[in-house]
């Protein structure tokens, strides 16, 4: 009984102690947890208002919503009473050995900041970087997702992103399609060129502006070679270039001006 009654005012002792610190945590953390979804919510409202682009937004409501709640979490532990400032160094100590251990990572975070910070790309820009040529599907906070032509998925670090060339094929909204067509030397120049524009001016997805080109490029050892120059938008790159070579080929057969090809000829010795 002795024992009993020992516990039982430890207990009560505890709890006049520490109840209303406790109580007060509990509450400051329910109340900031509240406080903390109102404040995204309406940033998240705002943004849509100004039409921030999906990525962005994701990312910095990310971004809030932790630095938020770490700020939460210290005060609810500052008001149980533990020294915030040894807590702190501890999280700092911590902090450093994480950052040691991940610096890639963070390299990467790093350049997925620069990344939405600058935009020197968004979602559905087609991009050649790193050595990959591909649409942006997604930017992560540590990597860039792009769809390649073949339609496959290509993850790129955003901290090789960040600090290497990047060429953007969309920022412009108009793309120029370089074709190289040869023709035989005995063949009429001022022809071709009518005929190889005929195919530029009848495709429909060709733009007008900036107008397309056809000039004489090289005199190469066989042949005579033309630059066939449409612009396009990004998206219809591929149609107009592969129907420009079919329909340039179509064209000059229908018009008898000759292809070269190889040829091999063999001579015999009498």
């Amino acid at each position: 009984m002795e024992n009993a009654e020992i516990w039982i005012d430890k207990g009560i002792d505890f709890i006049i102690t520490y109840g209303p610190k406790l109580i007060g945590a509990i509450l400051i953390f329910v109340i900031g947890s509240w406080v903390i979804n109102k404040i995204i919510r309406a940033s998240r409202n705002a943004m849509s208002k100004s039409k921030y682009d999906e990525s962005l937004q994701r990312f910095l409501l990310n971004l809030a919503s932790w630095a938020l709640k770490i700020f939460l979490i210290i005060i609810v532990i500052s008001q149980l009473g533990v020294n915030v400032t040894a807590f702190a160094a501890v999280l700092a100590a911590a902090g450093l050995a994480v950052g040691l251990a991940l610096q890639g990572s963070l390299s990467n975070f790093a350049g997925g900041v620069l990344i939405m910070i600058f935009r020197p790309y968004k979602i559905g820009d087609l991009i050649e970087a790193q050595g990959v040529l591909g649409a942006v599907k997604e930017i992560e906070i540590f990597t860039t997702k792009l769809i390649t032509p073949q339609n496959k998925l290509a993850i790129v670090p955003n901290g090789a992103m960040a600090n290497g060339n990047i060429i953007n094929y969309t920022a412009e909204g108009k793309i120029r399609v370089d074709i190289e067509i040869g023709i035989d030397y005995g063949e009429d120049i001022k022809k071709t060129k009518e005929v190889l524009m005929s195919v530029l001016t009848a495709n429909e997805k060709v733009l007008k502006e900036p107008a397309p080109s056809v000039n004489v490029s090289e005199l190469a050892d066989s042949s005579i070679n033309f630059a066939v120059r449409p612009f396009a938008k990004p998206e219809d790159y591929w149609d107009v270039y592969f129907r420009t070579v079919e329909g340039c080929k179509v064209a000059l057969d229908k018009a008898g001006i000759e292809i070269p090809y190889p040829h091999l000829q063999i001579l015999k010795k009498e």
